[in-house]
């Protein structure tokens, strides 16, 4: 694993993800190794040779000296990285960017597959109005440990529902669905008491991880092929149609919203989670243009 420190102007970019006004990596790089990850893409832009989840750039800034002109601002801290990868045990370098948000009146969204984050719990709790996702994609950590290395789904699962018992705003990100191997029906029977919001969104294969995936397939799950084959070849779009119906009646039955392509951070404390329907990009992207979300 190569680790190396960078120097960087500033740890916010603006972003036009429909998910935040500002996107914020303190890393360069993951090294959780996600062989479904959409942001190896990083990798061309980095000067690495390394293999994607091989190399980690550990970035340094000056420190944000007037935090208040984000007030208001959604900061979306975990882009194309997972800011609570091993390595910030040791740099806390996501520790020192939520140090310098306190107090700023900014709207922070994490997104993690770390248990790691537990030891800011009291820090993210201090933020009003912050918001922690996990993603899980599976209850079988076999699956799990063919995908990445991050931290194994019990201890996400459990990182959630402290944060969710420590009143603060809690996710389960369902992502990637892989068609015919992620069971979503028992993720959210597993998870609806313990998060606000229950997110489902597609495995969007694209990129030199699309061969990748495939070929897991066609040696893991055999039986599945014709069905990626049909989705990732072919465009067909009956799958994520099926799912879509199969969810609306399972929230339905558990007495649960079920929106689309809605983000909202107001949801009651008390309220039960909204599960929200991520599955075509394209339409979430035209979607947050109409809202005003997207530059």
């Amino acid at each position: 694993m190569l680790v190396r420190p960078i120097e960087v102007k500033s740890i916010l970019s603006k972003s036009n993800l429909p998910v935040g006004d500002y996107s914020v990596n303190p890393y360069v790089g993951c090294t959780h190794a996600c062989r479904y990850c959409y942001a190896s893409f990083m990798k061309r832009f980095t000067g690495h040779q390394e293999t994607w989840g091989e190399f980690l750039d550990v970035k340094y800034w000056p420190e944000i000296k007037n935090p208040q002109k984000y007030a208001g601002k959604e900061l979306f801290i975990g882009s194309v990285t997972d800011p609570y990868n091993p390595q910030e045990e040791t740099y806390e370098r996501t520790r020192a960017l939520l140090t310098q948000l306190q107090g700023s009146g900014a709207k922070i969204s994490i997104a993690t597959k770390s248990a790691l984050i537990l030891r800011d719990l009291e820090l993210i709790r201090s933020i009003p109005g912050a918001r922690v996702s996990w993603s899980i994609n599976t209850l079988d950590e076999g699956f799990k440990n063919d995908m990445d290395k991050a931290a194994p789904i019990e201890q996400r699962l459990a990182a959630m529902e402290a944060f969710y018992k420590a009143g603060v705003r809690t996710a389960c990100f369902i992502s990637p669905i892989f068609p015919g191997i992620t069971d979503v029906k028992a993720i959210v029977e597993r998870v609806k008491g313990q998060c606000h919001y229950i997110w489902l969104e597609n495995l969007n294969l694209r990129g030199s991880y699309k061969t990748v995936i495939m070929e897991y397939i066609r040696e893991k799950y055999p039986k599945q092929l014709p069905l990626y084959q049909e989705i990732y070849n072919r465009n067909d779009r009956r799958f994520w149609q099926m799912l879509d119906a199969e969810m609306q009646s399972l929230a339905a039955g558990l007495g649960l919203d079920y929106v689309t392509n809605d983000d909202s951070m107001e949801r009651p404390f008390d309220a039960p989670p909204v599960i929200v329907n991520y599955f075509y990009h394209s339409e979430i992207k035209k979607s947050a243009r109409k809202a005003g979300k997207v530059g």
